[in-house]
């Protein structure tokens, strides 16, 4: 058997930081939903009372707002985990900021809605096939890298530049009337919703559309609200409609940072494990193998090195979409109790096990090593032009998070999962 085994060692410096960087996003639940429509209705009532009411002008508007974004996003780069007030104060902000972009295109440069529309499209989709080709997965779940947050954050301020091109180009043409444009809107999140939990809809897919869609509704929810009644609103004005939208979005943050129902929270098998002082933590990765003899060679050689506590992580191999988590991990449990006995023979003490319910080797690893403090980490995977779901730089981006990484990779034929 031709065996490949090589090792990659990173300086150990930034491996604090690594672990201690948490999820920097809430949980999509009904809050997170409801915080954003209110969020995209105070970016298209606030820019209009600053504009209009204030006299400030677009232009003027547009630098003071761009320079707050810029203050919230420092602070919420800073943060190492997610913290509501920080986030959708960013978020409010940059709602402000997309729908400016948008209007200094059209008012001040004369640049048509059409065009603008298909521009926003186009820079949203360089910037999700930028995000792809550098972490191969658009999730918002584990946006726990600093380089994922910039995606997520890029990926945002263009969702709300095209939502406010868009629904303003609907509304241009198809004049409906607030009440009516933002029931059609609606109904749109509807199909997406229905389509994802009838029809499996990507998760990631249908989250993203979602995301745009609830831009145009909250406009057309404050347009609704603000505008004078002889023009189809209730009147109230950009003052107190924005009053009342952002003492909401307060109460509910407030809520939320008490509460932290909206925090992704690790599960029991993913708490820090208690460990002695005098032994390393060894993290061995089955990433679509089996304990194939290279992996065992390895856990042997590594017991010999010192005193070490393993735990071997099997990536789901049940789960073919790539960026979504599955329930059914039962291949997994096949490879984990067949791996099991081999590798606690081969370490000489006992090896820890699970099966995580991801298929992302990565993502899996970085959670793990952000709950748990590991020194080593052996990676046991496929070739790369046989590993369908592989990261090709898989070895060196676990190395990039401060661990010492040995990869054994095995011919395909020896290391498939059980059937």
């Amino acid at each position: 058997m031709t065996t490949i085994t090589h090792e990659t060692t990173h300086d150990g410096s930034d491996r604090h930081w690594s672990r201690k960087m948490l999820n920097k996003v809430p949980e999509v639940t009904l809050y997170f939903w409801v915080i954003k429509i209110l969020c995209t209705t105070v970016g298209e009532t606030a820019a209009d009372f600053l504009n209009s009411n204030l006299n400030f002008g677009l232009t003027n508007t547009t630098y003071l707002m761009g320079a707050l974004l810029l203050v919230a996003l420092f602070f919420q780069f800073r943060n190492r985990e997610y913290k509501p007030g920080i986030y959708w104060l960013a978020v409010v902000l940059i709602s402000v900021v997309g729908t400016l972009i948008t209007d200094n295109l059209v008012d001040n440069f004369g640049v048509a809605l059409e065009t603008t529309t298909i521009a926003f499209s186009i820079a949203l989709a360089i910037t999700f096939a930028a995000w792809y080709a550098s972490e191969k997965t658009l999730s918002i779940h584990t946006i726990v890298t600093t380089r994922r947050e910039g995606f997520y954050w890029l990926a945002i301020l263009f969702t709300f530049a095209l939502g406010t091109a868009a629904g303003d180009l609907a509304a241009e043409r198809l004049s409906l009337g607030y009440w009516p444009s933002a029931l059609i809107f609606a109904g749109l999140i509807g199909v997406v919703a229905l389509a994802h939990f009838r029809f499996n809809l990507n998760a990631v897919l249908a989250f993203w559309i979602a995301y745009i869609l609830t831009r145009p509704l909250g406009a057309s929810i404050g347009d609704y609200m603000s505008q004078a009644t002889k023009d189809g609103g209730l009147g109230l004005g950009t003052t107190v409609t924005s009053v009342i939208f952002l003492a909401t979005i307060l109460a509910l943050v407030v809520y939320l940072t008490v509460t932290r129902r909206d925090v992704i929270e690790l599960d029991a098998s993913e708490q820090p494990h208690a460990r002695h002082s005098d032994e390393a933590s060894v993290l061995i990765v089955a990433n679509k193998t089996a304990a194939t003899p290279a992996l065992i060679e390895a856990v042997r050689e590594r017991a010999a090195a010192g005193p070490a506590r393993f735990v071997l992580l099997v990536p789901n191999p049940d789960h073919l979409v790539f960026d979504r988590v599955g329930q059914d991990i039962t291949h997994g449990e096949q490879v984990l109790a067949l791996a099991l006995p081999l590798l606690t023979k081969a370490a000489g003490t006992e090896v820890e096990g699970r099966v995580a319910h991801s298929p992302n080797a990565y993502d899996v690893v970085a959670a793990e090593i952000e709950a748990n403090v590991y020194d080593d980490v052996i990676l046991s995977t496929l070739p790369h032009h046989v590993s369908h779901w592989l990261h090709i730089d898989l070895p060196s981006r676990l190395g990039d998070l401060g661990l010492s990484v040995r990869t054994v990779t095995a011919p395909h034929e020896r290391a498939a999962v059980p059937a």
